[in-house]
């Protein structure tokens, strides 16, 4: 009889270590995204491009190619175990940062952004699959919530640090600084961590450890809440990367910040609010889940919908300073960016960690890489372009307050995340429950 592999032991400092490592590399993968972010004003300056050009730039081209080689990467750590995987991608794609500070035109800056993509491809499903493999299932949202602190605290330095070193040294400096970090680390990785095996050695050998692809993939896509968690992950992470993307732009333009202050704000202030967010969430949810599964997606349901009116404020609320915080002006709309900035990433962790409950270790990787190729594809590719398009197409009415319309626009997507995640819920719910019942171990087994 084949048996899924092992639940993972009671956690060790070993294991927190890995976390550690597997959460400071994520956080150095979204520096190296989002510190594009803060640059684009000098950018486009510098070699004269449009706002569709930067969604190009930060989106489309980035996202294709993430999508492209996201799913081999997933299965290549399903197959061979996922630190080698995660430890070269850290290092491919902190190096192409670096080589971004070199570019010479808009066709070499893009050239560099597609490598980091093709790095960053091999990054956070295998990690997510590690700390899946690393932590038995009552603890893993909470693992998985300081695993998923990356792009929160990837905004506090990214933007933060991104902007003063951009400010001070120029922007190509900027990008050789925050890409350095990422070669030490992938090396430090690969040479101190305990990985767990490789999943498919820990299955018997009648389960099949050569399963082909197209298999995994007709299993995966043939789970309705699957579909549904990855739809509505999707669809904020439109909303997402056009917010993170477009933000410090809209209060350089809107609220008359420099590039230093705008990156301070969004980086230091969301920053920080969004970890505190991220931390609570995958720690509630623990906690409710243990009342009843369905709460996995309940939280994210919660977040998106409170969500809205909180972003929508933040876009819309007149220009105007509420106080001073020694020589930066924080403007009155930027208290509703902290709140909204709490509840906003609320549907990453339970959505990651739902994943993980619903499918054995040895097609986890794979399931996440689909997970996060369709957020990349769609979400990097889609959402800036479609705020900068927008933004291009609306400016010759609105003018500089053309940005401004297309970000609110651009929250109401959570409207339909939330409608995905309430069609999961009783499906989710059902799988779950349904492979609880005495012998659904064994038809899952034979599956």
């Amino acid at each position: 009889m084949s048996t899924s592999p092992a639940t993972p032991q009671r956690p060790t400092w070993h294991t927190h270590y890995a976390l550690f490592m597997l959460a400071t590399i994520y956080v150095f993968n979204y520096i190296d995204r989002l510190v594009i972010s803060i640059l684009i004003e000098p950018i486009k300056l510098e070699f004269g491009i449009s706002d569709t050009q930067v969604g190009l730039l930060s989106g489309v081209a980035f996202a294709l190619f993430y999508t492209v080689f996201g799913f081999p990467a997933g299965r290549l750590s399903d197959r061979i175990g996922r630190k080698p995987v995660i430890a070269l991608a850290c290092i491919a794609w902190s190096g192409m940062t670096m080589l971004c500070g070199l570019a010479t035109s808009f066709a070499m800056l893009l050239l560099f952004r597609i490598g980091v993509a093709v790095g960053e491809a091999g990054g956070t499903a295998p990690s997510v699959a590690m700390v899946s493999d690393l932590y038995p299932p009552e603890k893993r949202s909470r693992a998985l919530s300081v695993f998923l602190m990356g792009p929160s605290l990837g905004a506090v330095f990214g933007l933060g640090l991104g902007g003063w070193i951009a400010q001070t040294y120029g922007w190509r400096t900027a990008f050789i600084a925050i890409g350095a970090p990422g070669v030490l680390l992938g090396l430090l990785l690969w040479l101190t961590v305990r990985s767990p095996a490789a999943p498919t050695r820990a299955v018997a050998t009648n389960h099949p450890a050569k399963e082909d692809w197209r298999t995994t993939l007709g299993q995966l896509l043939a789970t309705p809440a699957f579909l549904l968690i990855v739809a509505a992950g999707t669809l904020a992470a439109v909303m997402g990367y056009a917010i993170g993307t477009w933000n410090p732009s809209f209060l350089i333009r809107s609220h008359g910040l420099t590039m230093q202050q705008a990156g301070l704000l969004v980086g230091l202030g969301g920053g920080i609010s969004s970890t505190v967010g991220t931390l609570l969430c995958g720690s509630v949810t623990d906690r409710m889940v243990a009342r009843d599964p369905g709460w996995q997606l309940v939280i994210p349901l919660i977040g998106c919908m409170v969500s809205v009116p909180l972003g929508l404020a933040f876009y819309l609320w007149p220009v105007g300073i509420a106080f001073h915080v020694g020589a930066l002006p924080v403007p009155t709309a930027f208290l509703f960016y902290l709140a909204f900035s709490f509840t906003a990433i609320w549907w990453s962790v339970p959505c990651f960690g739902a994943i993980s409950h619903l499918f054995p270790a040895y097609r986890l990787g794979q399931a996440t890489a689909i997970f996060v190729m369709s957020m990349t594809l769609l979400g990097v590719g889609l959402g800036p372009i479609i705020v900068g398009s927008l933004s291009d197409f609306l400016n010759p009415r609105l003018g500089q307050e053309a940005l401004r319309y297309a970000l609110a626009g651009s929250v109401l997507l959570y409207l339909l995340t939330s409608a995905c995640l309430l069609a999961a819920v009783p499906r989710y719910r059902q799988k779950l429950l349904g492979e609880r019942r005495p012998g659904a171990a064994v038809a899952l087994a034979n599956s």
